[in-house]
């Protein structure tokens, strides 16, 4: 007779959450590392009763906010290089919603991260429960709905039985690179609590094999005549390349077959800033190193990239008209973008396929790669000491940013601190294993020029969705799956307002985490983007009702909570206080206040934006027409 065991439904859940493990190149080690919550009416009696009863080996921990504590699960799981996950359980209602943009930065990104919103009665007896909405179109229709075009997988579960086929499913999608991403599971509250005879079977020891697929010999044929017809290919370093740990076999290729090295977001730290070959950030926040060797390149090969926006400059880093395109890539999808040769395999399999085929092949960059490398040396190092004032700045900000203005900035902030001048000094001063986290405004730009990563995977940059509130959330999940490691978050005060909360989890739960937060009241990211396009600086500032500007104490705020404070304003300042931080056994918080408009501006590159096509200003009709022009050289598929 078959086995069974009686549980409730969320006592199933857990229990089957602790059997389950990845095998990963030889080493099997358990895939779910814990599970957030913040228990309400949707969870606290269901799963809350069950992680009471047996967590087993999941770590419990309690965020406080549900966005927050995803972008933590999900920074874990990019840190872990997708082979590790935390579980993250809302209650019904706003609970559920708040982790909207959350699965939304999981789904951008292709990270694997098991969401767990209550939900709705099935009996639907007490309908409508608190926090219930109501659709006249369907009684079926809740919150949860919300989270099905943000989900890889997706289910509602009414029937305890029901649970056992949909976990098997997440899991599927979760483990396999090429659909990894979030995975949401919707449990009504009263079917969590009921109790069902669960198959015995179904909590054994289970093994989710990550194997990585093979290239096949005509696609290794076809890219090895490709690159050997070429004379300046490029390799773009995608997120694909870093999860595949295809760091050594890329050094290999390109120092014996002098290709240079370019990188996005997600690939940056896959292999280390001070190889010879490594050009650095490619795009619109990219390199002018980068940026110059793509413009000449006839072949690029991209290797596990998506190719954003931000990588191509919209469509026009690259020049379409001579230029060819190869394509690793595990997912089919991304394999065919650009009208590429496509080879579709695991990232690093597919390189040491492809390294034997190559022969004696040589580029004909020559020391053209030193060169640009040197060059943008030289910049960075300009910029690590520049100082700015308002005889510096360029005659287009001058034109919409006035010089009172600057002044009232530098004297209300009272700072001499330029951003980039800034962030080098702390890529100098920290140690060089420490991982660094971020996700939107100017820094992102700036930390892909201008950081330069020591060692592989410590950068950990979320910019597949550029998710406001992600930087000090991930930097949790960092932490966690890097405990040994100093970890810190680079965040603009907008980012700092939208969402801090996971702060106090860190400070809770003894997790030694780092606020970087840079400070020049306001969206300064977004006023840039208007004053770019001709238009003046309105409301993206900082600033009272009777139009002052807006001096927050930031690190009052961080002391209420329980973290070490500091205040800079100047480099020898934060030098300071960076080498106090690493003396700290608590979280800390540097505020570090900057002139505006000290962020790195565009290295040859573009972005495609809907520029105003009437206007009553002559500077944005001046800026729709170049954004026209700048469009027709643009590559349309």
């Amino acid at each position: 007779m078959r086995k069974t065991i009686r549980l409730t439904t969320a006592q199933a859940l857990i229990a089957f959450l602790n059997q389950q493990y990845v095998h990963v190149d030889g080493e099997e080690f358990p895939f779910v590392e814990g599970i957030f919550h913040i228990f309400g009416h949707g969870n606290v009696l269901g799963i809350g009763q069950a992680l009471e009863q047996d967590s087993g080996h999941l770590k419990v921990i309690q965020g406080k906010n549900e966005q927050g504590m995803a972008h933590a699960a999900i920074a874990f799981s990019k840190q872990m290089l997708r082979r590790k996950i935390f579980a993250v359980t809302t209650s019904v209602g706003p609970g559920a919603a708040n982790m909207t943009t959350a699965a939304a930065t999981a789904m951008a990104n292709q990270i694997p991260v098991l969401l767990l919103p209550g939900d709705t009665f099935a009996s639907r007896q007490p309908d409508p429960v608190l926090q219930q909405i109501e659709q006249e179109q369907s009684p079926m229709t809740t919150t949860n709905d919300a989270l099905k075009p943000v989900s890889r997988y997706w289910d509602r579960i009414t029937r305890p039985e029901q649970l056992m086929s949909s976990l098997i499913r997440s899991f599927e999608v979760m483990t396999d690179p090429v659909k990894a991403g979030p995975a949401t599971i919707c449990l009504a509250q009263d079917v969590e609590g009921e109790a069902y005879d669960f198959d015995a079977a179904f909590f054994r020891k289970r093994v989710h094999y990550m194997d990585r697929r093979q290239p096949v010999w005509r696609e290794i044929k076809a890219a090895a005549a490709c690159i050997k017809a070429s004379r300046k290919p490029i390799i773009v370093v995608g997120g694909g390349a870093k999860y595949s740990g295809a760091r050594e076999i890329l050094i290999e290729l390109s120092g014996k077959h002098n290709i240079p090295l370019v990188e996005t977001q997600a690939g940056k730290a896959t292999v280390e800033a001070a190889f010879e070959n490594n050009l650095g950030g490619l795009g619109i926040t990219g390199t002018l190193a980068a940026n110059k060797a793509a413009a000449q390149a006839d072949l690029i090969i991209g290797v596990g990239t998506r190719y954003t926006d931000f990588a191509t400059s919209s469509k026009t880093a690259f020049d379409f008209d001579t230029a060819k395109f190869l394509n690793i890539n595990v997912n089919r999808t991304q394999a065919y973008k650009l009208d590429a040769i496509q080879v579709v395999a695991d990232a690093k399999t597919a390189l040491e396929a492809l390294a034997p085929v190559l022969g004696d092949y040589q580029t004909d960059f020559g020391p053209r790669i030193s060169r640009l490398k040197e060059a943008w040396s030289a910049e960075r190092e300009r910029l690590s000491r520049v100082t700015y004032s308002w005889e510096a700045f360029e005659p287009e900000i001058k034109h919409h940013f006035s010089q009172e203005t600057f002044n009232e900035y530098a004297e209300t902030l009272n700072t001499e601190l330029p951003q980039t001048t800034a962030l080098i000094a702390i890529n100098e001063t920290i140690d060089p294993d420490s991982i660094i986290i971020g996700s939107a405004g100017s820094l992102p730009g700036d930390l892909q020029r201008l950081w330069n990563p020591s060692e592989p995977n410590t950068y950990n940059m979320e910019y597949g969705y550029s998710c406001m509130g992600y930087e000090i959330s991930g930097s949790l999940g960092v932490k966690l799956a890097e405990p040994s490691k100093e970890v810190y978050a680079m965040v603009g005060d907008g980012s700092f307002l939208m969402l801090h909360s996971e702060l106090i989890t860190a400070i809770q739960y003894h997790q030694k985490i780092n606020v970087l937060l840079f400070d020049n009241a306001g969206y300064g990211c977004i006023n840039n983007l208007q004053m770019d396009y001709g238009g003046a600086s309105f409301d993206c500032e900082f600033r009272t009702a009777s139009n002052k500007i807006l001096n927050i104490d930031y690190a009052k705020v961080a002391e209420g909570y329980g973290a070490k404070a500091y205040r800079v304003r100047s480099v020898s300042q934060l030098k300071a206080a960076l080498e106090d931080v690493k003396r700290q056994n608590r979280s800390t918080l540097i505020e570090i206040k900057v002139l505006p408009k000290t962020m790195t501006d565009g290295y040859e590159s573009w972005w495609n934006l809907g520029a105003a096509q009437v206007s009553k200003k002559e500077s944005i009709q001046k800026a729709y027409h170049a954004h026209r022009e700048k469009l027709k050289t643009a590559k349309q598929y």
